[in-house]
């Protein structure tokens, strides 16, 4: 009688036992993707949600997923003692049964909270009930004890990646995207904001990198601001100003797809994000391999806008608008609205580059596939034969859209590659 009820016993604990235990590589990337897919919808919605700021937000919520599925695994390893500054992290208690997916749902949920603190009420509700809807479905088989352990766990996790975000320079940064202090460099071939513009995120450059060096790469300066027509930047604002004026209507929608303007759109680091999302959802990643996903696109989106800040506000380079208005045509306006910073080099270039070499290196250099980001905006999806190919399109579109010169696009693509492969070299495997 005893024999049979301890058989009883076990076969009823096992599963509860299994499942705390088993590891994360096992589970789907449902948990993963619907984070990000929220973070992405939330971006344009909340305010000062500029590229830099939007950047930095996916890398620390992306390394947030990570490290909160790290001791679930057996393949992958903390980041501590590996990336910028990153010393020490919340460890899971000896002796202790985790459900993990519960640590990774609720460290995410909560990094949400803190990194869009200023979310409206719509996405705080909704942060609440996508928390609570994951958790229905992976509470099931746990205790109360290791339920509460696991949420604890996973706050923990949460609240010292913030702590370590705070250090970087970046710290609520959508509260000061325009300093007052700060005084535009003087010279008659240096940028001037259009308009009522202010500089954004002049001191952005000197935020830290996870990548030690990642921002101390010196972009070549750029050709010297002469006016007459035989100089290099005079030949490059011609070529504006010609490609302008013949737009045909697929330069026009390659121009329109890739602008992803900050405040109606989820930014180019967000449409990063979003191609992103799109493979981690079709090629049915597990969760663990998705997880690393996010870290590494995050990361490298991160860094990327800090080494493009750095030359920018370096060289202040004027915009060809300025230029052309100056040197050739009074009346030029360019297809698309100029940013408030400077040109040199291409943001869209830079982090487009870095994240295209992060997922070349994950699915492939000559992975094709067609990305649907803009489907919900009227936007045709636009199919490219890899990840570089769309990078580069990228690129060429703000050549189209008359924000930058060629050369600059293509410094950007060069910059964020260098970026995207030292994210690329970060060891995050046990073995």
């Amino acid at each position: 009688m005893k024999t049979a009820f301890l058989k009883i016993a076990i076969l009823l604990f096992f599963p509860l036992m299994s499942f705390a235990q088993k590891d994360i590589g096992q589970f789907s990337h449902e948990l993963a993707s619907k984070w990000f897919q929220l973070e992405v919808e939330m971006v344009p919605n909340t305010e000062g949600f500029t590229p830099p700021v939007t950047a930095r937000v996916f890398g620390y919520s992306g390394l947030t997923l990570y490290e909160s599925m790290v001791h679930g695994s057996t393949k992958y390893k903390s980041l501590v003692g590996t990336i910028n500054d990153f010393e020490k992290m919340p460890k899971p208690s000896s002796g202790k049964t985790y459900n993990w997916m519960v640590v990774a749902n609720t460290a995410q949920a909560e990094i949400v909270r803190l990194l869009f603190a200023n979310a409206n009420d719509k996405y705080t509700n909704e942060i609440d009930q996508l928390e609570s809807t994951l958790n229905k479905k992976y509470t099931a088989t746990s205790s109360s004890d290791e339920l509460k352990r696991s949420q604890k766990f996973g706050k923990d996790i949460a609240n010292a990646i913030f702590d370590y975000s705070k250090s970087d320079g970046g710290h609520e940064a959508y509260k000061h995207n325009f300093p007052k202090d700060f005084k535009l460099a003087p010279g008659s071939c240096m940028w001037v904001p259009v308009g009522q513009q202010k500089a954004l995120q002049p001191y952005w450059g000197e935020n830290r990198t996870f990548v030690k060096g990642n921002a101390d790469f010196d972009m070549p300066p750029p050709p010297r601001c002469e006016i007459g027509n035989s100089s290099i930047l005079y030949v490059q604002a011609l070529e504006v100003y010609s490609v302008s004026k013949n737009l045909n209507e697929e330069q026009k929608a390659i121009a329109e797809f890739w602008s992803d303007d900050p405040g109606k759109t989820f930014t180019p680091p967000g449409h990063g994000v979003s191609i992103a999302n799109q493979l981690v959802i079709n090629e049915d990643l597990p969760f663990d391999k998705a997880a690393e996903v996010y870290c590494r696109v995050g990361m490298a989106a991160h860094d990327a806008f800090i080494s493009c800040w750095k030359c920018k506000y370096k060289y202040n380079l004027l915009r060809p608008v300025t230029f052309i208005q100056t040197s050739i045509d009074p009346s030029w306006k360019a297809y698309l609205e100029n940013p408030p910073f400077p040109e040199y080099t291409s943001g869209h270039g830079t982090v487009s580059g870095a994240i295209a070499i992060v997922l070349s290196d994950m699915f492939g250099y000559n992975y094709s596939f067609t990305d649907h980001s803009h489907e919900k905006n009227g936007l045709k999806p636009r199919t490219f034969e890899s990840f570089l190919h769309y990078a580069n399109e990228a690129a060429l579109s703000r050549l189209y859209g008359g924000i930058h010169y060629r050369m600059s696009n293509e410094k950007g693509l060069e910059n964020g590659k260098r970026v995207g492969r030292a994210v690329c070299d970060i060891k995050m495997s046990k073995s």
